[in-house]
């Protein structure tokens, strides 16, 4: 079976054009469309809506970095851990404590400031860990894309986390 950078005929890699991802996905769609398989028998129908269904599933994995970046790893074997393996470097543990002080600090006082300014940082810590990211992918180091991977996950975690008490 084709995986989701072969069905879209794009490069196994990090770095992506996304208007050429968009129009790959769109020719895809197209050629599975409903509407091309009015008069199919249901066989037929079932099969186009398959390759609908899976269509859609890797669009909506290789158009997001950390997605993208864990399917790169999966697809070498690379298990993620993300249950089992919680470990991270000591000075990323101290930048969380920091952090979650912060989010605490600023939830009770109600500083709405305080929790957008933290948020920028953290978006900004995001971005500069997938970048990082991108980089080990390319070298390829996959074992330390997997646990920048699973920094990123905490870092999303926690932007969502304030996004709901924003809410």
């Amino acid at each position: 079976m084709q995986n989701h950078f072969e069905l879209f005929q794009l490069p196994q890699q990090f770095s992506l054009d996304m208007s050429q991802l968009d129009r790959a996905y769109h020719e895809v769609q197209n050629q599975v469309h409903p509407d091309k398989f009015v008069q199919a028998s249901d066989a037929e129908k079932r099969v186009a809506m398959q390759w609908a269904t899976r269509a859609n599933e890797a669009y909506q994995t290789l158009k997001k970095p950390l997605k993208r970046a864990t399917y790169l790893c999966e697809l070498q074997g690379v298990d993620l851990q993300t249950e089992s393996n919680t470990s991270m470097p000591a000075s990323f543990l101290m930048q969380q404590m920091e952090w979650r002080e912060a989010f605490d600090d600023a939830r009770q006082a109600n500083d709405q400031n305080a929790l957008y300014a933290l948020e920028k940082e953290l978006r900004n810590a995001l971005k500069a860990k997938l970048l990082q990211v991108g980089s080990e992918l390319s070298k390829p180091d996959f074992a330390t894309a997997a646990q920048e991977i699973r920094t990123c996950m905490f870092l999303e975690k926690f932007i969502a986390d304030i996004a709901a008490l924003e809410e």
